[in-house]
């Protein structure tokens, strides 16, 4: 029996990018580890990705191209060959062209988060075509936004110094669920004499291990950050040389946050006007102790009408201490930026058609989208789809009015998957697209600050196609002959990163395959003399690119759109604030089917404080019904103090076929979108709860 050891990555949405080693035996993977080499992966895996080989060759692996025999949304299909599936689609989607390339949308996200597998063939199939874009905001562009005008670029502290300092704050996340290797470093500090505080609405498996969890309002934590500013300054807990160095703006931040005393923001927040204050002093006063102090801020933060000035204000608090000065102080969102990628070669838009018409369609906003007719304003309607890396009849916001969009009969629907999702069951064309194990990609990272290579470690399972595949073949059918849709996977993965930029420190392809990982040559500590990519290379309190775009320069609050304090006829109706971030044992709404992770999961369940369950008469064990105008899902009613008074919390994001009304949480979301990025706000909702009538699960 031979055997091999392949190294591999992570390819999900998650900012540890693992490392991978995937054993090999006679062509069938046996074993997925964490290397135990990569500093960051350190060879631990999270419970999901350990298993990876379950789902790789799980028994409903979508192993054939089919097409749709049933009504849209039925999940019925037949199998076809590839050259049946290549030709309908090329025929359908010349045919829209014909009309209008507008009417063609691609849909996509991080199913993979791979460069080569994400968007480059299917980019430049799209940019070829004159495609409709997609603004692909479901995640991270409030946070990314308003981090940008802050600081300039999605760059931050390296998880590889967590364990050095001496207070963290984790904003907004539960990195138990969603970061693990951030957590193992953090209770490294922990025991290093550490301070761990949680900012959370609710109290996640991370905000029980810290010493503190301080647990604000939903949306609220723009008004927090302004309050420790506002403490900061009264007390003089600052660091004035550095302001005067490397930030812009401070005098004008004086006068901005001198209204925002703790008493105010208690009020805000639903906290104590104590719990502000000495957060305030333990910050400023680690860092007058030459201490460095560390804030780890998760996308949860963002995920509210005003999601990006939250961020742009907790993004300030650093230059303010002088945090930034130790290569374990400052702040993390998202490294993103730190990676000299060649989006440009990756995805050739200058294969645009020159003068062509061009419009831009918000991911988040897909409901309303698909059910628009054609219009000035709008557009052509959408006539064709194709979905690749998302499922978006699961994740994206208001979901019945996007169930009610993919169900239009005259709407042609391509998916390429893995497996059938709820999305899948609306097809026209259901295409079997490769797992991490079966293909090539490069990699870059938002946690760490490691470039990686993914080698395929197993032929593809029956007759699945990388992207990558699939898209170049759609190109040869609809006749693009540029030599770019030639290009095998391994010459697009060699044009992933600028290996003249002085941060990649000049590696090539062949040697990032063979090593599996590199990390980027950059500062430890990357602002400790200020170098801010802003427009004026400082941290920008005041924001003239801000006022530029419409939007106040200054760190403000921005309500919820829907909150008790700011919307009180909807709360007179729905007086519940609802959030619905990450189940533990999911990555948004992969590993879903894999049974033994929803076994471990349960199913569907929503947490609520005892004092709300007694106003409603609710029980744990109870299917309980939440909903509010735009639609309603059941649940199991957890009775727990780990939610706060006046809000609830339903773990996510759950496949609909695998709950007892075939509903999730994001029935009850909306579309309204964020301050800056048009991001969603699905932390930004109010609902009601009532006992239902006993479900069956189909767990």
């Amino acid at each position: 029996m031979s055997s091999n050891i392949v190294r591999a990555v992570c390819p999900h949405d998650c900012p540890d990018t693992c490392a991978l080693l995937v054993t090999v035996k006679d062509g069938v993977a046996t074993e997925v580890r964490g290397d135990p080499d990569h500093p960051t992966t350190a060879g631990v895996l999270c419970t999901k990705v350990a298993r990876y080989t379950e789902r790789t060759y799980h028994a409903e692996r979508l192993l054939y191209p089919q097409k749709r025999v049933g009504k849209k949304g039925e999940g019925k299909f037949v199998r076809i060959s590839w050259d049946e599936a290549l030709d309908t689609i090329a025929e359908r989607l010349q045919a829209v062209a014909a009309k209008s390339p507008l009417a063609i949308l691609p849909y996509s996200y991080a199913g993979t988060m791979g460069l080569v597998q994400g968007d480059s063939m299917s980019q430049r199939f799209f940019h070829k075509l004159g495609a409709s874009f997609l603004d692909r905001t479901i995640c991270a562009t409030a946070g990314g936004v308003g981090y940008k005008y802050t600081i300039g670029a999605r760059v931050g502290t390296d998880i590889e110094q967590t364990q050095n300092t001496k207070l963290i704050i984790i904003w907004g996340g539960n990195p138990i669920a969603s970061s693990l290797h951030f957590w193992m470093r953090a209770q490294e500090a922990k025991r290093n004499g550490a301070r761990l505080i949680a900012i959370d609405p609710y109290r996640s498996l991370t905000a029980e291990k810290c010493h503190q969890h301080i647990a604000l309002l939903p949306g609220t934590d723009a008004a927090l950050a302004l309050g420790i500013m506002h403490v900061l300054i009264k007390e003089d807990l600052l660091d004035h040389d550095y302001i005067a160095r490397y930030t812009l703006g401070f005098d004008q931040l004086v006068k901005q946050v001198e209204e925002w005393h703790p008493t105010r923001v208690a009020e805000v927040c639903g906290i104590t006007a104590t719990e502000v204050i000495d957060l305030a002093r333990e910050y400023g006063s680690s860092a007058q102790r030459g201490e460095p102090s560390m804030i780890r801020m998760n996308y949860g933060v963002q995920r509210v009408h005003g999601g990006g000035m939250a961020v742009r204000n907790i993004a300030c608090l650093p230059a303010l201490v002088g945090a930034w000065r130790h290569a374990a102080g400052g702040v993390q969102l998202s490294l993103s930026d730190s990676f000299a990628k060649d989006m440009d070669a990756l995805q050739r838009p200058d294969l645009f058609p020159v003068g062509g018409a061009q419009r831009t369609i918000n991911m988040s906003t897909i409901g309303d989208d698909l059910m628009r007719d054609s219009s000035a304003a709008f557009g052509p309607k959408i006539e064709a789809l194709i979905v690749y890396n998302s499922n978006p009849v699961a994740i994206a916001p208001e979901s019945s009015v996007v169930a009610q969009g993919f169900a239009r009969e005259d709407l042609f629907t391509v998916v390429l998957e893995h497996f059938q999702t709820d999305t899948a069951d609306y097809a026209d064309i259901l295409l079997p697209a490769t797992t991490q194990l079966e293909h090539v990609d490069a990699h870059s990272a938002y946690g760490h600050l490691y470039m990686m290579a993914n080698n395929a470690a197993i032929a593809p399972m029956g007759e699945a196609k990388p992207n990558t595949e699939i898209f170049r073949l759609l190109a040869e059918r609809m006749g693009y002959d540029e030599a770019c849709f030639s290009e095998t996977d391994d010459e697009i993965a060699a044009q992933a990163f600028k290996t003249s930029d002085p941060r990649t420190g000049n590696v090539d392809w062949s040697s990032l395959k063979k090593e599996g990982w590199r990390k980027l040559q950059v500062a430890q500590a990357p602002f400790a003399l200020g170098r801010f990519a802003t427009p004026s290379g400082k941290c920008e309190f005041y924001s003239e690119t801000m006022l530029q775009h419409g939007l106040a320069p200054l760190p403000s609050f921005i309500p919820p759109y829907e909150s008790v304090a700011s919307n009180p006829d909807c709360a007179a109706k729905y007086p519940l604030a609802m959030i619905s971030p990450p189940a533990r044992n999911f990555l948004n709404s992969s590993f879903v089917n894999v049974k033994s992770l929803r076994d471990t999961e349960g199913e569907p369940h929503l947490d609520i404080h005892p004092e709300d369950a007694l106003l409603r008469n609710i029980s744990t064990g109870d299917m309980v019904r939440i909903y509010n105008d735009r639609g309603s899902f059941l649940a199991l009613a957890r009775v727990t103090e780990k939610a706060r008074i006046g809000l609830v919390v339903g773990l996510s994001i759950w496949w609909k076929k695998f709950a007892s009304d075939h509903k999730n949480a994001n029935e009850v979301t909306s579309q309204n979108l964020t301050d800056m990025g048009r991001g969603p706000t699905f932390y930004d909702v109010l609902v009601q709860v009532e006992k239902a009538q006993s479900g069956v699960s189909k767990n």
